[in-house]
């Protein structure tokens, strides 16, 4: 898949003469990773290996995760969400876009959190894309599926301020909330107008 951060490439002086470096390199080095596109394995280990970098070189600097993401993957995304509370240092999310569904979980468990003033949020219940098979089976996806719901709206509650109720009841749908809404409801701290 093509990834435009990953192959631009800045020029920077040095002691040797001109080095090329990649923007995601020089992100790092500022202390700023970026979650774009879906949640996966990829996205998620990339990103967990930049966060434990960045804790091993600085366990109480600040560190900037930047989201925009459709959301995906529930395991995936939850993995990133242990590691993001298990490091010491203290993570600012910034939703740029759009922040859904597990992408929305990611922003809202920043230690601080800001959006853009026209980006979004968007959270809902888990889904199951396809099931099939016996009974049992289906029982079991549906069991596991309302044992993930749970999990899913504690933590959105734990990061709110909200009641369970009030998150399981904005959960039972897509529910979208622009910056604005986001703050009322304890999903951000700020809206910013500048980076």
């Amino acid at each position: 898949m093509y990834n435009a951060a990953d192959e631009a490439r800045i020029v920077k002086e040095s002691a040797r003469g001109y080095d090329f470096i990649s923007i995601r390199d020089e992100m790092l080095s500022h202390r700023e990773v970026e979650l774009t596109g879906e949640v996966d394995d990829g996205s998620v280990n990339a990103l967990i290996r930049e966060l434990r970098y960045l804790h091993r070189q600085d366990p109480e600097g600040e560190i900037t995760l930047y989201i925009n993401s459709p959301g995906g993957d529930i395991d995936s995304g939850l993995a990133l969400y242990d590691v993001m509370q298990a490091i010491s240092c203290p993570i600012k999310t910034v939703c740029v876009g759009m922040a859904a569904s597990m992408g929305a979980l990611l922003f809202v468990s920043g230690d601080t959190r800001e959006m853009l003033p026209h980006s979004r949020l968007m959270i809902h219940d888990p889904l199951i894309l396809r099931t099939g098979g016996s009974a049992l089976k289906i029982k079991a996806v549906s069991d596991d599926l309302m044992e993930t719901r749970q999990i899913v709206a504690n933590v959105i509650a734990r990061h709110s301020g909200r009641s369970l109720e009030e998150v399981l009841a904005k959960t039972a749908t897509d529910t979208y909330f622009r910056a604005e809404e986001a703050l009322a409801f304890g999903l951000a701290d700020r809206i910013i107008r500048s980076l």
